[in-house]
This record gives C-alpha cells, structure tokens and sequence, in this order.
C-alpha cells in the first residue's frame, strides 16, 4: 500500500509527461517520440519542426533576390506596367521611383480595379500602400509575428547600407513551417520523375537527373555544368523563372507548373512540331 507521501502511478505518468525538456535537441527527440508511438502525424511533427526552424532563420535566408523582384516604375503609365501585372500575376508589387533603392510603397493589384472602372483622376501615386522595410538580419519568428500584427503581406528587405537587397512575403515565411503547398501539378512520392499525361505532354520533376531525361527523349543535353532538368531550365533563363513562364531548349518547351520563391519543383515538356 502507499504511503501518505509515495505518488501514486498516475501522478508518476503525469510528472513523467510533463517533464519539460532542458533544451532544443531533447524537445526535437520528445517530439520524435510522439510521432513514434502514433500521437503525432507526419504532418504535424514536419510543421512544428518547420516552426522551431524558423526561430533559428533571418529574413535572408528566404528572400526573393533583388535582381528577381518585379517592382512597377511610378512613372510609367498604366498601359505600360499593367500588362506586367497581369503577367506575373503577383497580388502585391514594391513601386519604385525609377531606382530600386527608392521604394516609395505598395500597390495592391486589386485597387487596378479603379483603372479599369474609368477613373479620370487615375494617379499611381495615390493608390500607394506604405512599405514595410526590414533588416536583412531579422529573425522570421520575430517578422511573422509583426506581419500578423500588422496586417502586412510583404516586407522590403535592406541592407546594413540602406540600399535594397530583396523582398519578403508572408507566404514564403509560411512555407518554411508547413512546406510547399501542393497543387493539381504534384507528384505522388511513388510516381516516376517523368510522367506522360493523356494530352501527351510530359510532366517533369525539376530534380530529374539529366542523364535520365536524355535517356526518355532522346536528348542530348550535357550535364557537365549542372545535374538536373531544373538546373538546365534555370541556366538558359538566366534568372528563376515564374509559374507559367516558358521556354524552348533544342526542339522542347519547358514550362514552368510549380516552383517557389528559390528553386523549381515541376515543369511541363512539350516536343514541338517536327522535333520528334
């Protein structure tokens, strides 16, 4: 029989369960566990994993590259820019004062609506959003907790001079907890890297290996500089091309199905007429 002072069992599960863990890697293992004994999903142990990571990541870690921003020139009129809006398909673009450096706001791509509503008095400047500058240094625990309270979608990101050195959405901080969102374009983890489609298009895996893709269609792409398809397509564009943009390489278009804000996930191949 227990004593007056001896915990009794539960007590002893209890204190055992809510034992905190003294650091980080005993939390990670903790968590491992649960997912071993079927407590915690897949899913769940990879997003609160992505969610530790994020304390540890800065803002540089994830922006989108200066050279890579799609910025609008307050300067220019609507029938100029407007069809880069509807290219890119972006909700949000950072509207410069014909430099980079000189980001003077926002512009929601809905508040087009007026433009197109026949607005006489239609004035760019007017329309502005204020911008969000961040350092490059800042902790993305830190700058998801201040676009939440906020109410902010996108961050322009500076450099220790002033100067701007990228862009930063809530998405892409987002993405770092709970992964790429999938779509109609992703692959089951047991389909092939190359997938023919009753259209007769292929669906490609930007991380096939070159040498695999020579062997399905009969290339001869070299794999000297890089190892995959993604790589190749990168290359040839010269810069990290957005979904739905294309481009032909030695008789095939590559298009882009789905890629995020650092690298491409898959792309569309096409055998263009009399290229079979």
């Amino acid at each position: 029989m227990n004593g007056p002072n001896k915990p009794s069992l539960l007590e002893r599960l209890s204190a055992l369960l809510m034992r905190e863990p003294e650091d980080r890697e005993q939390l990670v293992k903790l968590l491992h566990s649960a997912f071993e004994r079927n407590l915690l999903d897949g899913d769940a142990l990879s997003m609160i994993e992505g969610a530790l990571q994020v304390s540890e990541m800065q803002v540089r870690d994830i922006m989108v590259p200066r050279s890579q921003m799609d910025v609008i020139d307050v300067n220019e009129t609507p029938e100029k820019f407007i069809p880069h809006v509807i290219a890119t398909a972006h909700s949000r673009f950072p509207v410069v004062d014909r430099n980079r450096d000189d980001v003077i706001g926002i512009l929601l791509a809905k508040d087009l609506l007026r433009y197109y509503a026949g607005e006489e008095e239609f004035n760019l400047r007017d329309m502005l959003r204020p911008a969000v500058f961040v350092p490059e240094s800042k902790r993305l625990n830190v700058l998801l907790r201040e676009f939440r309270a906020n109410r902010n979608h996108m961050a322009v990101v500076v450099d220790e001079y002033g100067g701007v050195a990228g862009l930063v959405t809530i998405e892409d901080v987002f993405e770092q907890i709970v992964g790429d969102i999938e779509d109609e374009y992703d692959f089951d983890e047991s389909e092939d890297n190359i997938v023919r489609e009753q259209s007769g298009y292929f669906r490609v895996k930007a991380q096939t290996e070159i040498a695999d893709f020579n062997k399905v269609f009969g290339t001869q792409f070299s794999d000297t500089d890089f190892d995959t398809v993604g790589g190749l397509v990168l290359h040839r564009f010269g810069r990290l091309p957005k979904r739905g943009e294309a481009i032909t390489i030695g008789g095939l278009r590559f298009q882009v199905l789905r890629g995020d804000s650092r690298r491409l996930h898959a792309l569309q191949v096409q055998r263009l007429p009399g290229k079979a």
